[in-house]
């Protein structure tokens, strides 16, 4: 059986923040068991975890790849072959937090209010944050750690790096925010401030996440059963155990897709990348 995971991810991970990674084993039907939530403490951590033999499919919620306009313009990258994914990564994994954050804030300070960040095509379709945006939440931070170690790690994505690459061990981009507004609209079910832990109203939130998540009644149909970590994906007011688990579900929702192109569209941008289920021609 295939391994599947969901990975809620961190661009400075720590005991008291770790990467969370939900595991599941692939079986009948739409139905995963939640069989571990490992909690990883270092990214030197992660990229030991990545190195754990296929097959497996995991989806990580963090950008793989940035807008097509702001790494042409922006940063001046050529845009050259039909696979360009990997020879960006390089690219970007060559800047310092710093410079990437520097060139960022350039492209955004020279536009007017209301059209400061560049959006993938995946963005608003998903709902998510631009993939360059470096704080609240700092996603291009995320990408900036992520990416390169996915491709030193020789793990496959499809639609932007498989030659070369394992194809026992798939990436693919989720996003938990896609399938968690889907249940709850824009009501917020986690806070990482400590004055909000013990807010009964996101607590609600997140019981009627778990609870959509085990009758598999969500766009990604996966159900979940949580088995011992219920409570304790309930009980974590920062959600980091369930986001896991969200991306777990699209996971198995794009593992069950598999023959198909994982789900993803068949014009995937190369550069940009594309969140699991996000809207397409014949996503769902």
């Amino acid at each position: 059986m295939t391994l599947l995971a969901g990975i809620d991810f961190s661009s400075t991970p720590r005991p008291r923040k770790p990467i969370t990674v939900a595991l599941a084993r692939s079986g009948q039907g739409d139905v995963l068991t939640l069989a571990d939530l490992l909690r990883l403490p270092s990214l030197a951590a992660w990229s030991d975890w990545l190195a754990t033999p296929g097959p497996w499919v995991g989806a990580f919620d963090f950008p793989f790849g940035l807008p097509r306009d702001f790494v042409a313009q922006g940063l001046g990258w050529p845009l050259d072959g039909e696979r360009p994914w990997a020879a960006l990564t390089r690219r970007l994994a060559a800047l310092s937090r710093a410079e990437l954050i520097a060139h960022c804030r350039a492209w955004c300070d020279a536009r007017p209010p209301g059209a400061k960040f560049a959006h993938r095509a995946t963005d608003p379709r998903a709902g998510s944050s631009p993939s360059m945006k470096w704080i609240n939440p700092p996603v291009v931070l995320m990408l900036h750690e992520g990416a390169p170690r996915l491709l030193a790690a020789g793990v496959s994505l499809p639609g932007l790096h498989t030659e070369g690459a394992d194809p026992a061990r798939v990436a693919l981009e989720g996003y938990p925010g896609l399938l968690a507004r889907a249940v709850l609209g824009r009501a917020s079910y986690k806070s990482d401030e400590p004055a909000r832990r013990a807010d009964p109203v996101r607590r609600a939130a997140r019981e009627r996440l778990i609870a959509a998540l085990e009758t598999g009644d969500h766009p990604f149909t996966t159900r979940i059963d949580f088995g011992a970590w219920r409570e304790p994906c309930l009980d974590d007011a920062g959600a980091d155990a369930l986001d896991a688990v969200l991306c777990l579900a699209q996971a198995g929702w794009a593992w069950r897709r598999r023959a198909s192109g994982w789900g993803l569209p068949p014009d995937l941008d190369a550069v940009e990348g594309w969140i699991l289920g996000a809207p397409h021609h014949g996503s769902m």
